[in-house]
C-alpha cells in the first residue's frame, strides 16, 4: 500500500495564499510600527527639546482662609516671556483658586512666590502647567 500525500509538493506551485497574507500582514506591521516610533519620536523631541519654559513647585503654604502662597522656580531660555497657570483646591477636591501668572524676566531661572486668593479654605495647591509666550 503506498502512502498518500497531503501536500503539494514544494515549490511546484508558488507560494500559497496562506504565505501571501502572512507576508503582507507582516510589510503592513512594520510600516505601522515604523510610523508609530517615528511619531513617538518627534512627540518626545518636541516635549523636551522645543519646551523652552518649565517650573517646578517648591512648596505652597495657606496663609489663611483666603489666601494661599505658592513658589515656583522657574527655568527659561534667556529673553523668554511665558504665564505659568496655578491652582489650589479644597478638602473636598473643589476648585477654589486659578490663577495665571506672568514670568517677564529676563533671567534663566526665576524663583518666586505668588499669592492666590481662594473663595474658600484652600488644603493643596498646584501648578497646572506652563507656556512661553
Amino acid at each position: 500500500m503506498s502512502a498518500v500525500r497531503e501536500q503539494l509538493p514544494e515549490g511546484r506551485y508558488g507560494r500559497s495564499a496562506d504565505e501571501r497574507a502572512d507576508r503582507t500582514l507582516r510589510i503592513a506591521g512594520a510600516v505601522l510600527g515604523v510610523l508609530f516610533v517615528g511619531l513617538l519620536g518627534w512627540f518626545g523631541w518636541y516635549y523636551v527639546v522645543d519646551s523652552r519654559i518649565s517650573a517646578e513647585m517648591i512648596k505652597f503654604d495657606v496663609v489663611s482662609a483666603t489666601e494661599v502662597q505658592v513658589h515656583l522656580e522657574v527655568r527659561k531660555d534667556e529673553g523668554v516671556k511665558g504665564v505659568c497657570t496655578l491652582r489650589s483646591r479644597s478638602e473636598d477636591g473643589a476648585e477654589v483658586a486659578r490663577k495665571d501668572v506672568r514670568i517677564d524676566d529676563d533671567a534663566t531661572r526665576v524663583d518666586r512666590v505668588f499669592s492666590l486668593r481662594t473663595t474658600a479654605r484652600a488644603t493643596s495647591a498646584e501648578l497646572m502647567g506652563c507656556t512661553a509666550r
